[in-house]
């Protein structure tokens, strides 16, 4: 008798795992491969220049644009319903805790983040001019963001708020991009450890009963390092709960994968309540060929498993080199569990790769 029905659990479990397989399958094979572009907005163009460049996109078979405005909620409003027109959806990409020339900011010097080295971003950036990042740590600093998101969301017939530069300065530039600065980064270097600011020591001393600024190894505290990837993972689960509120998703632009993003930005994406992540799989930077855009795929796909987070492979246009390249690239995402692609930037697409694009999204359908 024991044998009969455990003969019969064998086959209801084989029979339910076969239903499951099946309707993965089905749900995979019906759901949509979509192409997306990121691109920026400017005042001064005319709804000529917008409607041509949108009606450029959908005629590649691109299904999304991520449009740069600024925080601007009237240039959106503006630009929003010419791409809508187009047959495009909309989502409103700004630059979150890395904030160049906000004027607002700028008028508090106590909401930057602050180096290891005592640098503050207000006055000291590091790598470049327009590293000028806000403290997730500093309430004043957060409300500020918080009101700049609320702003976009509110925005009609925008398909998401769509946050960039949610993370801390790099830590660990690219490998491909060190020379460029004439940089050696073999550890953790205090002018690129970031955030020392008191907002931030306070919260973390609150908690844990010590200053890190007197760590003598911050690089291996991990309560230090969690603390810190906490205050952004705070910042954008607060921002899900805004863009909700207005009936819109939130995504994000990431860096490659969990793994990756945590050591080099203090950035765990995959620990986040956010609808779907675009990881910049810039091959390029890391020295790396096309076929790393499906092992860095794979790895966040993987990482998002028992998550209802969808993954878009981010893809460097100036990176490919020629048009097998890009019909590669945008084949090994979907092969390695993408739900679609997300070109950086349509200014630089050319007619030739926007063919390739076109006739890719035609053989998969």
């Amino acid at each position: 008798m024991k044998y009969v029905q455990l003969l019969f659990l064998g086959i209801l479990f084989t029979a339910c795992s076969n239903k499951i397989v099946q309707s993965s399958e089905v749900e995979q094979k019906d759901q949509k491969f979509e192409f997306a572009v990121w691109t920026s907005a400017d005042a001064k163009r005319s709804d000529d220049s917008y409607t041509a460049e949108f009606k450029k996109y959908k005629d590649a078979g691109i299904d999304e644009v991520l449009i740069n405005t600024g925080t601007s909620p009237d240039l959106l409003k503006r630009v929003a319903p010419l791409a809508k027109k187009e047959g495009l959806r909309v989502h409103a990409w700004i630059m979150t805790m890395n904030r160049p020339g906000d004027k607002l900011a700028l008028q508090h010097p106590d909401w930057y983040m602050v180096s290891r080295s005592g640098k503050s971003c207000f006055d000291n950036r590091p790598y470049v001019d327009y590293y000028q990042w806000l403290s997730p740590s500093h309430p004043e600093a957060r409300e500020h963001i918080y009101d700049l998101l609320e702003g976009l969301a509110k925005v009609e017939g925008v398909e998401s708020v769509h946050l960039d530069y949610i993370r801390y300065p790099d830590v660990f530039l690219p490998i491909g991009l060190l020379p460029k600065y004439n940089l050696v980064q073999n550890t953790e270097l205090p002018d690129y450890d970031f955030d020392y600011s008191d907002a931030s020591v306070n919260a973390f001393m609150a908690a844990f009963g010590r200053d890190p600024r007197k760590i003598e190894h911050p690089e291996i505290d991990m309560e230090w390092k969690q603390f810190r990837m906490n205050q952004i993972r705070n910042v954008v689960n607060h921002a899900y709960e805004i863009a909700h509120k207005y009936g819109k998703t939130l995504t994000a632009a990431v860096f490659p994968y969990p793994e990756m993003a945590d050591h080099m930005v203090r950035q765990r994406w995959d620990k986040w309540d956010i609808d779907e992540v675009y990881p910049m799989i810039y091959h390029n930077f890391y020295n790396e060929g096309i076929n790393w855009i499906g092992y860095a795929t794979k790895q966040g796909v993987t990482d998002l498993q028992g998550r209802k987070t969808k993954l878009n492979t981010g893809i460097y246009i100036p990176g490919i080199e020629n048009e097998a390249d890009l019909r590669k690239a945008i084949l090994t995402a979907k092969e390695n569990g993408a739900k679609g692609v997300a070109f950086f930037d349509g200014n630089v697409i050319s007619d030739a790769y926007l063919k390739v694009i076109a006739a890719t999204k035609e053989s998969l359908k």
